[in-house]
């Protein structure tokens, strides 16, 4: 953005007491730019971790609670969706009708009367009660969802993917650390005591408990994990309905496919081959009685949430307790906004951006947007390992990224969404609304580019490589990340790095195996491609070498893309900030340079206290590095902070210059 003449009466952004300067920028950046923030901001019960984001989504969430309380206050036509926004808050507020009727209600929707009474009525169940709870979201053994076909990115297609792990990532079945085994034998506890309370015999209980952790740990064994699932062409097999048909012949695939509405498919994407084939052998290999136990589990689990106060404490004891470390679950209040926000989010939305999001918000960080595709195509421009060949589609693929700032251009019609006065009902509504959604929104039909994939209230951005559009939600748009009233040291250390990791997202080790059109396909020239791994592997083993816990090493190549886009979003945001300012360089504020202050707003983004267990759990399954470590691990690869902060070769976090990443 140009500097203007106001801009010099503009704030730097940095808050001193965020500090903590007993500490030697040079020994540990991240403590000295944030030192003061975590002593100031103590893990309450409440949190496993809390950082910049959680708290901005704190202040989000009192916003979102004042509008959801002006809409749930009045008595709203039947069918509005003020009704609809109140009907779903207010079901999940009413905790007396809740533990009335709760577990009444969690009965009627496993459909427990008659359970395993008779073979019939297993098959019955299995055959009816099942695909309804599919429908309604429940998973099972694999996933499906309609998205861009990667090879063809203009065209939307059906993707089936592997699934079926309650815990999510395989390693929680596999690993035998005791860390791991102690979650392990936890969730198998978990399954216990909820579905005893659920109504289930002690008997009943430890079968079903020994069902779902044989079957899990079967899918598991042939489940990729998150560094796999980050091979965009390993993951891709297009074939078609037919060839799907006889090569997983050991699933009704008409009859699956038909309960979600979807037909008319020519072809498809099987993403990981191994796990659908186990799921064929689960379905032919284990007793009906297993297969309903397993099912059963997942719509349990999953409706655990939403009906009375003691399963509620159940779910919260493992997924919130043993899993991340958390004392105290969220107040009623606060699950009772998520709610409305996972069920109608752009509803709220739409309310959101209304209230809170000015326009000169969305003016600014469009320039701010313009700014960095600027800086990147220089960026572009200055690398030596790059071939002229390569940079002029590097050009082709910038100018082609698709912007999206603050809010849709279309808002979603949720006029079908029945709600009403039970809190499960209406979350069983929204997840079978989703799905239908999609269903008619995408079966068949060519990519929207208007639709998001966020609501306009997240805290969060996000590059998506099939559409190559980067997306960045009003609810990121304030401070820490985003102020209106701070300088350009500021805003280009904050948001501008966030704008410039999403943008280079699209060049990293994954996003660049995709076109300007978001096509899945081949477009670097060899030699630099060959380069540019030699050049990654650096950030790859430098992030294997950290030791977040005792015996627990970071996953580098988990995490490399988002590393990698750390680094590209820090240098290009850098050089942003320089043209920004040269015609009128600020001055030296708080005793801080503009180059200082551009580096400890990054790291004050960062800003977090974490738990033990949070940073275990990060770790297996986050492909984001935790954020110490985005700080820490980041800055000493970029020759401009040691310039800033006078980082000699004495300095503890010094890297040599030959051994620091070289991409950007």
């Amino acid at each position: 953005m140009a500097l203007t003449a106001c801009q010099k009466e503009m704030k730097s952004g940095i808050d001193i007491a965020n500090l903590d300067t007993s500490v030697d920028p040079a020994t540990d950046f991240y403590q000295y730019a944030t030192g003061g923030w975590q002593a100031a901001n103590p893990l309450t019960a409440e949190y496993s971790r809390y950082g910049s984001f959680d708290a901005l989504q704190e202040e989000n969430n009192k916003r979102l609670s004042e509008l959801i309380d002006s809409v749930a206050a009045l008595d709203n036509p039947e069918g509005s969706i003020e009704r609809k926004i109140a009907d779903i808050y207010n079901s999940a507020m009413d905790s007396v009708r809740l533990n009335g009727n709760g577990l009444a209600q969690l009965h009627d929707f496993l459909e427990a009367d008659g359970y395993q009474s008779s073979k019939e009525a297993t098959e019955k169940w299995l055959a009816e009660t099942w695909p309804r709870m599919q429908r309604q979201g429940v998973q099972g053994l694999f996933g499906l969802y309609i998205g861009a076909d990667e090879k063809d990115s203009k065209n939307n297609i059906l993707n089936i993917h592997q699934g079926g792990l309650t815990m999510g990532q395989k390693e929680y079945y596999l690993n035998d650390d005791s860390a791991t085994t102690a979650i392990r034998e936890a969730y198998t506890q978990y399954i216990v005591d909820l579905t005893k309370h659920a109504g289930f015999t002690d008997e009943q209980a430890e079968k079903i408990s020994n069902d779902v952790m044989r079957i899990e740990t079967r899918l598991a064994k042939q489940s990729r994990s998150m560094a796999e699932l980050r091979d965009p062409e390993s993951n891709y097999h297009k074939m078609s309905y037919e060839q799907l048909k006889v090569d997983y012949a050991g699933v009704d695939w008409d009859q699956y496919l038909s309960n979600f509405g979807i037909q008319g498919i020519d072809s498809l994407i099987v993403g990981q081959p191994d796990a659908l084939h186990e799921a064929e052998k689960v379905l032919k290999e284990e007793p009906q009685e297993a297969l309903q136990n397993f099912y059963l589990w997942h719509a349990l689990n999953m409706a655990s949430s939403y009906v009375d106060d003691e399963s509620r404490a159940l779910n919260f004891a493992f997924w919130g307790k043993t899993m991340s470390g958390r004392e105290e679950d969220k107040p009623r209040w606060k699950r009772a906004v998520a709610s409305v926000d996972g069920g109608v989010g752009e509803a709220l939305g739409h309310l959101y951006v209304d209230r809170f999001f000015p326009p000169e918000a969305k003016e600014r960080m469009e320039k701010l947007v313009a700014n960095l595709q600027v800086a990147l195509g220089e960026r572009i421009d200055a690398q030596d390992w790059m071939s002229d060949e390569t940079k002029a589609v590097a050009h082709e693929k910038l100018d082609a990224f698709y912007v999206k700032v603050g809010y849709p251009n279309k808002w979603k019609d949720y006029s079908s969404l029945q709600t009403g006065e039970d809190y499960l009902p209406n979350i069983l509504a929204c997840n079978e609304w989703k799905i239908n959604d999609m269903v008619q929104t995408r079966l068949n039909k060519p990519v929207d580019k208007d639709e998001w994939y966020m609501t306009p209230q997240t805290v969060n951005a996000y590059y998506d490589p099939s559409t190559n559009e980067i997306t960045f939600p009003a609810g990121i748009l304030q401070k820490p990340f985003f102020d209106l009233e701070a300088d350009d040291a500021f805003n280009y250390g904050a948001i501008g790095v966030v704008i410039g990791h999403e943008m280079t997202h699209g060049f990293d080790d994954e996003g660049s195996q995709y076109d300007k059109d978001g096509n899945l396909r081949k477009w670097w020239n060899e030699d630099d491609t060959k380069r540019f791994k030699e050049r990654i592997e650096v950030m790859r083993n430098f992030h294997d070498n950290i030791e977040v816990l005792p015996g627990l090493h970071a996953n580098g190549s988990l995490t490399l893309g988002e590393n990698m886009a750390d680094h590209g979003g820090l240098m290009v945001s850098f050089q942003a900030f320089k043209n920004a300012t040269k015609d009128a360089p600020l001055g030296t504020v708080d005793g801080f340079t503009p180059e200082q202050r551009f580096f400890l707003a990054y790291a004050g983004v960062w800003a977090q206290n974490i738990r033990t267990e949070e940073m275990r759990n990060l770790t297996i399954r986050d492909p984001h590095a935790l954020a110490k470590w985005r700080v820490n691990a980041q800055l000493p690869h970029i020759d401009a902070w040691y310039e800033a902060f006078g980082i000699t070769e004495d300095s503890p976090m010094f890297v040599p210059k030959e051994q620091r990443v070289n991409i950007w």
